[in-house]
């Protein structure tokens, strides 16, 4: 029994991390302060193969970081609405665009209201509408063919609008 055990330590040698250059070697490293204990593998396990890497996280917009860009020039395909994901309901306007790079994407139109039809040259930003499925992409308003949202008042930055004019008297 203790020949095996000693047999699997000496084929699997444990994996030995260099401290940081920073700390000499004589500190302790500092731990971040939790109140729940983090369980530690147990030999055994460790031998059976317990640790694996993390998965790698997906982008939000792959079409924008693929080439590391953060807008894309396109131009509309088809232009049409969508239906919200199950609480909510209503018409969220979508298009449809074909980027420079080539790719098709579905971008939503935020603000009420659009002037884009099919062969406008738009811009396209990353971010997903939350309750519109496969919409991974942004419009950007004010930019192109595509124009801001009229009499908006606040975030206005966001919708493309140009500060009202004061009304002048006499």
């Amino acid at each position: 029994m203790a020949t095996t055990f000693l047999r699997k330590l000496v084929l699997r040698p444990a994996i030995r991390q260099p401290l940081a250059m920073s700390t000499p070697p004589s500190a302790p490293i500092a731990r971040a302060f939790s109140t729940t204990p983090s369980p530690s593998a147990t030999l055994n396990q460790v031998l059976r193969g317990c640790r694996k890497d993390q998965r790698a996280r997906h982008a939000v917009s792959p079409a924008l970081s693929a080439i590391n860009a953060p807008s894309l020039k396109g131009v509309c395909v088809k232009v049409g609405i969508t239906k919200p994901k199950k609480p909510n309901s209503g018409e969220r306007k979508t298009a449809r665009v074909r980027l420079s790079s080539g790719k098709v994407i579905t971008a939503y139109i935020p603000g009420e209201g659009h002037n884009i039809q099919q062969h406008s040259v738009v811009l396209v930003r990353g971010g997903r509408s939350q309750d519109c499925p496969g919409v991974r992409y942004h419009l950007v308003r004010g930019a192109l063919d595509l124009g801001g949202v009229g009499s908006r008042m606040s975030s206005r930055s966001k919708y493309g609008t140009k500060k009202p004019k004061k009304a002048s008297v006499g």
